[in-house]
C-alpha cells in the first residue's frame, strides 16, 4: 500500500460511508465485501473525523442508488455491460454481479494500482487505467464488445469538472453505440450547500466544484445528438429512513424537496 498517501482522500470517504451503513443502517446498504476489507485498511483512515450520520450516509446512498440502476438495467438487458468511471474502491461487482455480466472499472493509473492491491480483479471485471475523459477506455471496451448495450456509472465524479468537459465526455460517448449513463448531480443551490457543509465535514473544504444540473432536460439539450433523459429523481427518494437520526431525516427531506441532489440516467 505504498500509494496510500496519493489516493487516500479520494478513495476512503466512500468506503467509510459504506462501512458505516453496513454496520449501522443495513436497510440502506449492506456491503459484505467492504466489511471483509475493513481489517486491511489503515486504522487512522477509518476514523469518522467529525462527520455526521448524514454525511456518512450520503456516500452509501450513492452506492445504493447505483446498485438499483445497475440491477434494473441488467434485468432489461441481460446482455448488457457495466462500466464504472472513477471506480475508486467501489465494490459494486460484489454486490450486483449476476454470474455472467462483463464489468469494467476505470480510474487513474495510481488508483487502479492501489485497487489491485486491495481488490484483485474478479473473474469478469477488468480494470482499465486511464483518464475518464479520454476515449481510450471506451475504445478498448468496444473492441471487446462491439455491439453490446453499455451502462456507464459515474458516482461522485462530475462535480469537480467544468461543464464543458463533462458535456464533451457525453458527446464523445455518443460515437460508441448503445450507451446509457447514470450519475449523481447537485443543483446550483445544492452545490452551495455541499461546499459549506458536506465538503467541510469530510475534510475537503478547499475542494473546487463546478458542474451542477438543475434540470436534466436542459443538460440533454446541451449534449444534443438525440440525448434523452430516462430518469431524474431526488437522491434519497428510494431510501428507507426508519431508525435514522432526526437531523439526518430532515436533511434528506430538505434535499429531496428542493432536488438539491439527484440521480440522472441518460440515453446517449
Amino acid at each position: 500500500m505504498s500509494k496510500l498517501g496519493v489516493v487516500e482522500d479520494t478513495l476512503f470517504i466512500p468506503m467509510l460511508g459504506r462501512l458505516y451503513a453496513s454496520q449501522h443502517c443495513p436497510q440502506i446498504l449492506h456491503d459484505e465485501k467492504a466489511l471483509q476489507l475493513k481489517g486491511q485498511l489503515p486504522p487512522g483512515l477509518l476514523e469518522q473525523k467529525g462527520q455526521s450520520q448524514y454525511t456518512l450516509l450520503a456516500s452509501a446512498v450513492r452506492s445504493a442508488n447505483m446498485d438499483r440502476f445497475i440491477r434494473a438495467f441488467l434485468e432489461r438487458r441481460p446482455d448488457g455491460i457495466i462500466v464504472q468511471l472513477g471506480c475508486g474502491l467501489e465494490t459494486t461487482y460484489h454486490r450486483c454481479d449476476n454470474g455472467h455480466t462483463r464489468w469494467y472499472a476505470v480510474d487513474l493509473p495510481h488508483v487502479v494500482e492501489y485497487r489491485r492491491d486491495l481488490l484483485p480483479e474478479p473473474e469478469r471485471e477488468t480494470y482499465l487505467a486511464g483518464d475518464a475523459f479520454a476515449e481510450d477506455w471506451i475504445r478498448r471496451i468496444r473492441a471487446d464488445v462491439p455491439d453490446a448495450p453499455i451502462l456507464v456509472t459515474a458516482g461522485g465524479l462530475f462535480h469537480y469538472f467544468e461543464e464543458a468537459k463533462v458535456v464533451g465526455l457525453f458527446r464523445m460517448l455518443q460515437q460508441f453505440g448503445k450507451i446509457q449513463l447514470v450519475f449523481d448531480a447537485v443543483s446550483k443551490s445544492g452545490m452551495s450547500m455541499m461546499r459549506k457543509r458536506y465538503m467541510k465535514q469530510v475534510g475537503h473544504a478547499d475542494a473546487r466544484m463546478f458542474f451542477y444540473v438543475d434540470l436534466a432536460a436542459e443538460l440533454a439539450g446541451k449534449i444534443g445528438g438525440g440525448a434523452e433523459v430516462l430518469v431524474q429523481e431526488p437522491y434519497y427518494c428510494h431510501i428507507r429512513k426508519d431508525g435514522l437520526q432526526f437531523f439526518t431525516k430532515v436533511s434528506m427531506a430538505v434535499s429531496d424537496r428542493w432536488c438539491m441532489v439527484k440521480m440522472i440516467q441518460l440515453k446517449l
